[in-house]
């Protein structure tokens, strides 16, 4: 399946029109579309960059986007640097992708890239210089996955792949103003952003640097109309009390598994937005979205022939193969990133139940207990849906006999201070959900309310042994 025609993200957002309209607005500094036609946050050394491999490595969110406008096309490869990569990493990223120039909005390089022989400060000051911007040459997208230990995988996409999901043709009486809790420089922020581009709308970038409540603030003030995140990303916004200031029309999950609960509160707290959860995966690019505000997704999606999107289940794990997918690992010690119909394997458990297939977990975080599998994701669904539960964490603690037992994590609705004194009631309401729902050996052997759970920097939910 080919994959659409894109000369380069800088044509494909002009095409969108209205630039002057059109705005990307980080946390200190805002640039409009229109402003970079007659400029360049590059100092005007664009032509230096041309043809070359190109690590983006900024701090700030709104700096990587305008890199990423004016290079598409421009340099041969572009390599997105997220900022909570460590240092250690990044000599090997920089050799695997041949890196041979650095844009960073530092004054000089970073720690952990010696010997970079072209050096490019991009500012959100624009410069009143730069040459014509053109689709000579394609550009490789390479995006870093967000694995917790080890090197990450570097994935190789093009324009089109990337936005093989999106239509464009913004208009003035519908432009979007799109937001993200996620960082551009992962896949599932970088959807927004293109999405943001494409559609015709404008942005508001999230910053590592302010608390979740600022950004609420912010994007309200911003107008923002259509929002993404993860799951853990909402559950942390729906307990700020900021939460209000944003009336978003659409409200879109993706990163994590949307239970029945996060749909049903975000419906609840927003009942003028759609709200929708996307499956995506770096690799495999965007699968599908599903509007209908329940958890899972229709059983008629599988197995159709023909379609942009093709997917299929194979011992569990849901398979997907389209010309959204990406084009290869760049390192061969990764392997290939399809199988040899061209299916991308997306590690994603998923059991059919009536008309409807159901995620129940990804296929490395099975807990064994005794000789059982239990999948943390099924047993949090059913803690969550507790009408006095806003997110939970379930994960195993070692045990003598079984070797493993399932604990759960727990953060309520209300203040933990505030329900110390129902808090034998809560924890037995919750037990005795899990008993009615769940097999015997998925059944936490202990509960523990917590005022918190940590949530990595690309959103999900932190997992660990105890």
């Amino acid at each position: 399946m080919p994959h659409t025609d894109r000369a380069s993200l800088w044509s494909a957002a002009g095409a969108a029109g209205r630039l002057s309209e059109r705005a990307l607005l980080g946390a200190e500094a805002s640039v409009t579309l229109n402003e970079l036609v007659r400029g360049s946050s590059l100092g005007g050394r664009l032509e230096e960059l041309r043809g070359r491999s190109v690590l983006v490595a900024t701090r700030d969110q709104l700096t990587a986007a305008l890199a990423l406008i004016e290079l598409d096309a421009v340099a041969s490869r572009l390599v997105l640097c997220p900022p909570d990569l460590p240092v250690t990493h990044l000599p090997w990223v920089m050799a695997t992708a041949g890196v041979d120039a650095l844009v960073s909005d530092r004054a000089a390089p970073g720690p952990g890239t010696p010997g970079v022989r072209t050096f490019v400060t991009c500012t959100p000051r624009i410069a009143p210089v730069g040459p014509e911007r053109n689709g000579e040459r394609p550009t490789e997208w390479i995006l870093l996955t967000s694995g917790t230990t080890g090197q990450p995988k570097m994935v190789v996409h093009t324009l089109s792949s990337l936005a093989g999901a999106i239509s464009g043709g913004g208009t003035p009486a519908n432009a979007a103003v799109w937001s993200t809790f996620y960082d551009i420089r992962r896949y599932g922020g970088l959807q927004i952003f293109l999405r943001a581009l494409l559609g015709g709308g404008s942005m508001v970038l999230s910053s590592a640097e302010e608390s979740t409540a600022d950004f609420l603030i912010r994007a309200g003030a911003r107008g923002v109309t259509h929002i993404s995140g993860t799951p853990s990303h909402w559950r942390r916004a729906l307990m700020s009390p900021f939460a209000h200031r944003i009336a978003p029309r659409y409200v879109r999950l993706s990163g994590e598994i949307a239970d029945q609960a996060i749909l049903d509160h975000l419906r609840a707290f927003f009942p003028k937005a759609g709200v929708a959860h996307a499956f995506a995966s770096t690799e495999a690019g965007v699968a599908f979205d599903v509007g209908d505000g329940f958890a899972g997704f229709p059983a008629g999606l599988i197995g159709q022939q023909n379609a942009d999107v093709e997917m299929k289940v194979e011992d569990g794990s849901l398979r997907i193969r389209s010309a959204r997918t990406a084009t290869r690992y760049l390192g061969d010690e990764d392997g290939p990133l399809v199988d040899r119909d061209g299916f991308v394997d997306t590690g994603d458990m998923v059991e059919r139940r009536a008309d409807r297939y159901h995620f129940v977990g990804r296929r490395g975080g099975i807990i064994n207990v005794g000789g059982s599998k239990v999948h943390p994701e099924e047993v949090e669904a059913v803690i969550n849906g507790h009408p006095h539960v806003r997110m939970s964490l379930v994960r195993t603690r070692k045990n003598p006999i079984t070797g493993a037992l399932v604990v759960a994590d727990v953060v309520l609705t209300e203040e933990l201070e505030a329900a110390n004194g129902r808090v034998a009631e809560l924890e037995h309401e919750i037990m005795q959900r899990c008993r009615e729902t769940l097999s015997r050996h998925k059944v936490p052997a202990a509960i523990r309310f917590v005022s918190a759970l940590a949530v990595t920097p690309s959103g999900k939910l932190v997992r660990h042994d105890a």
